[in-house]
């Protein structure tokens, strides 16, 4: 078994409870770690026998482009796709973090995190 990151995904979107957070937007961060059987693809040297992050990257992108009130929310879309389309993962675990969250405080990120096994 081996473990593929994907660390610092810089996202634009609207997710949140409020009004205000649907129409002016924030700044997110999306780090993803997926475990696979990594053995055929050390040998083959082949893009098909492992996890591509481009894709994981895109199912990242693709699902927090999609607004939500909540955090779990995008975060369990998120791993349920990974888990569709990537056959090869094994297990996800996201942790998706809101910067500068609008909650009252000097605050640098709220982050939930998330695991999901196959």
């Amino acid at each position: 078994m081996g473990t593929i990151k994907v660390t610092n995904i810089r996202v634009f979107a609207y997710h949140g409870c409020l009004v205000e957070e649907g129409k002016i937007g924030s700044d997110y961060r999306v780090d993803l770690k997926v475990k696979a059987d990594l053995s055929k693809s050390a040998i083959s040297d082949n893009l098909e026998d492992t996890v591509d992050y481009v894709h994981l990257n895109k199912i990242v992108k693709q699902e927090m482009a999609i607004r939500s009130k909540l955090l779990e929310e995008v975060a369990k879309r998120i791993l349920d796709r990974i888990l569709i389309e990537i056959p090869i993962v094994k297990q996800a675990q996201v942790a998706v973090s809101k910067l500068n969250p609008p909650i009252g405080g000097n605050v640098a990120m709220v982050t939930i995190e998330m695991k999901k096994n196959r």
